[in-house]
Formats: C-alpha cells, sequence, structure tokens
C-alpha cells in the first residue's frame, strides 16, 4: 500500500502508537493479523488522509477504529464524524466498534467486518 504523505512527526506516533495497544486493540488484532479473518489483509496504525486510523484492510478499502468512552465526548463525537466523512470521500469504509463491545463480543465484531468486507459466512 502506498504511504500518504505524512509530517515525520505523525509517522512516528503511529509507530510508537503500533507498540502500545490498548487490551481492546490487541484482542482485535490478534483476530486480524496474518490474514486470520476470513483472509483479509489488515494493518494497523496506518496513515491515511492525513489521520491515522487503528486497522485498515487497503484490498477492501475497509478501516476499523476502536472507541474508548473519550469518542462519546460532544467535541471526540464532531472530530470522529469529520474524520470518517474525510476517509469516505478518499472510498474508505469506515467501522467504529466501542472497547467494550470489542472485549465482550469479539466474534459478532468479527462478524460485523466480514459482512462489510463483502464477504459470507462465519469467521
Amino acid at each position: 500500500m502506498p504511504h500518504t504523505p505524512l509530517p515525520p512527526k505523525h509517522r512516528a506516533n503511529a509507530r510508537s502508537m503500533r507498540k502500545v495497544m490498548t487490551s481492546a486493540e490487541l484482542k482485535l488484532w490478534n483476530e486480524l493479523r496474518a490474514h486470520r479473518l476470513m483472509g483479509l489483509g489488515f494493518r494497523r496504525q496506518v496513515p491515511i488522509a492525513d489521520y491515522i486510523v487503528d486497522f485498515a484492510c487497503p484490498e477492501k478499502k475497509l478501516v476499523v477504529e476502536v472507541d474508548g468512552s473519550q469518542h462519546a465526548e460532544a467535541d471526540a463525537v464532531v472530530a470522529d464524524e469529520a474524520r470518517t466523512a474525510r476517509l469516505e470521500q478518499d472510498g474508505w469504509t469506515v467501522l467504529r466498534f466501542w472497547n467494550d463491545d470489542i472485549l465482550r463480543d469479539i466474534d459478532n465484531v468479527c462478524q460485523h467486518i466480514v459482512i462489510a468486507a463483502g464477504l459470507t459466512g462465519a469467521p
């Protein structure tokens, strides 16, 4: 996947974020990595359109964001909507999951990702 031009600081931030993951991000990454989910190839902490997304499947132009409680605050909701709109403008489909959903029901989260990717069947 070609890299989006980003300032070196942003790229360094993405690199450091790959080293320190939340428990929800780690649980989801263990399902997504190495094409484990129906052969979908995901990357983590990917720079796209001036943002760093949690997970991206370039082949399907699918972004998966893992949101903590801070994303429920009014300012964060507005920022997330703008971020999603910008990514969708570039043809990406954006899925958002709460940390709690991933930690409590990973199978349903994975099934939702598979369906959004246009694949059928259970993960």
